[in-house]
């Protein structure tokens, strides 16, 4: 007996739960999902718009950090920095209203409807230093260490403001798990280390 061969439906749907359950338009076609085919199973509501450019199964359980998901769709060659990666390690008791995420130097930022982000433009240098890669729900998101971002955020305390950078070092530190080694390596690195040495003995001094 013959198999029964599959749909273009289904195997568009084999696609997308491959792919974490979430595409972009252009992921799709490059994946083989004929236009008309993707139309045709958001019409019956077999997936569901995202937001413009970006389609999901519908009925994918809800994530913890959805606009990081959608972001991290949305802008490959970005990595979720500052606010935003403070918020993910839960080191500041600030509610980011955006997205921010930093991309490359030579890269022109995209234009993104949904969600909010703020672009932040990184030395190749920097762009490529601790850079880890955290799975939330099915989708992988880039996003830099606890001691990346935090001098990140002294790098860029014009913009954020210093407080921010003191708050998650202080909060970094009363964890109990600070790495002193990888956090003057990055500061060397964004050559922040004598912005950065006055507070952190005083934050050491505080807690000895």
């Amino acid at each position: 007996m013959k198999k029964r061969r599959k749909s273009s439906e289904q195997k568009a749907l084999e696609i997308f739960q491959s792919k974490g359950g979430i595409l972009r338009t252009s992921e799709a076609l490059e994946a083989g999902i004929h236009p008309r085919t993707l139309y045709q199973l958001r019409d019956r509501n077999a997936i569901e718009q995202i937001t413009r450019g970006l389609y999901g199964i519908a009925g994918l359980p809800e994530v913890s950090d959805p606009d990081l998901v959608i972001a991290a769709k949305k802008v490959p060659n970005g990595i979720i920095c500052l606010i935003s990666a403070l918020y993910f390690h839960r080191l500041t008791s600030q509610i980011p209203h955006c997205v921010h995420i930093a991309i490359p130097q030579h890269i022109k930022a995209p234009k993104v409807d949904y969600p909010p982000m703020r672009f932040y433009w990184f030395s190749e240098k920097t762009w490529n230093a601790g850079i880890e890669e955290h799975e939330i729900g099915t989708t992988l998101v880039r996003c830099y260490s606890k001691e990346k971002t935090i001098i990140d955020c002294f790098k860029h305390r014009e913009k954020i403001g210093i407080e921010v950078g003191i708050e998650a070092l202080r909060n970094y530190w009363e964890k109990g798990q600070a790495n002193l080694n990888e956090i003057n390596k990055y500061a060397k690195i964004s050559k922040v280390d004598k912005i950065l040495n006055p507070y952190l003995e005083a934050i050491i001094n505080e807690q000895s």
